[in-house]
């Protein structure tokens, strides 16, 4: 099976990933509701369901910007105040958007006290209900989480290492356990597990044989290259052994000689 089919759900995330426009682990738990859907007149006193805590918060302090195709303010950044008088400086602690201009912010994303990329949270089919979750480890992308039928529960878990897929757990017939088990190498594909009985463990691997062969074509070069590389040197080694025992003593020494004293 290919790559590109088993990732085709995908598109829409990578596409937020490359705006920074993803979903975030909710801190109380990955299924939630986002109040009130649907386009919503603008104004000054319009609410777009701001899920940055700011409002009535005396340390906080918010701005916002018209991003790309806007022709009004879609892009919220809140900053927490920090210290007092010359000590005093704010830090970016939360950004939301709205993604679609109307006039309800369906992404969030937080950010630690280093100001690294924390969790992040969308709504991505714009229906009121949040359906994807990103977790962020060190400012790095780590764990996405998908309710790919919008029903309210996740369905799809994707770990990443070094910024690569790594894993996939999918829950195909929707009864809250996975039933699928995707294993990567270097982001590729390199097999599946199905569980057929629904006891939650893998009855059967299907290999991607084209990524498994390239893989495998891969480790023989290098070991190839390590052998070579071992036999040369010990070539190299014994061709310099074997020249030291021809060539004798080093030129310019003399041979030491012993003389007998004579008796008186």
């Amino acid at each position: 099976m290919k790559l590109e089919r088993r990732l085709a759900g995908a598109c829409l995330l990578t596409a937020l990933l490359a705006l920074g426009c993803a979903g975030g682990s909710a801190s109380g738990g990955f299924a939630g509701k986002v109040a009130g859907s649907g386009k919503q007149a603008r104004g000054p006193n319009a609410d777009d369901r701001s899920m940055c805590e700011w409002r009535g918060n005396s340390d906080r302090e918010a701005s916002e910007v018209a991003g790309p195709g806007a022709l009004q303010p879609n892009v919220r950044r809140v900053y927490q105040l920090i210290g007092t008088g010359d000590d005093r400086h704010k830090i970016l602690v939360c950004r939301e958007i709205d993604t679609n201009f109307d006039g309800i912010k369906d992404v969030v994303r937080r950010y630690n006290e280093k100001g690294e990329s924390a969790k992040e949270e969308a709504d991505t089919n714009f229906d009121g209900r949040l359906d994807t979750w990103i977790v962020f480890a060190k400012g790095h992308l780590a764990e996405v989480r998908l309710d790919t039928d919008f029903d309210g529960n996740v369905d799809e878990w994707k770990y990443y290492a070094t910024g690569k897929l790594a894993r996939v757990k999918r829950d195909t017939n929707h009864d809250g356990k996975a039933d699928i088990w995707e294993i990567y190498q270097n982001g590729k594909l390199e097999r599946i597990g199905v569980d057929a009985d629904a006891d939650e463990r893998v009855d059967r691997w299907d290999h991607d044989n084209e990524v498994r062969r390239k893989t495998e074509e891969a480790e023989r070069k290098k070991e190839d290259e390590a052998a070579a590389k071992a036999a040369a040197k010990a070539a190299v080694d014994k061709a310099a052994a074997e020249k030291l025992n021809e060539d004798g003593p080093a030129s310019g020494s003399k041979p030491v000689t012993h003389k007998r004293k004579k008796k008186l």
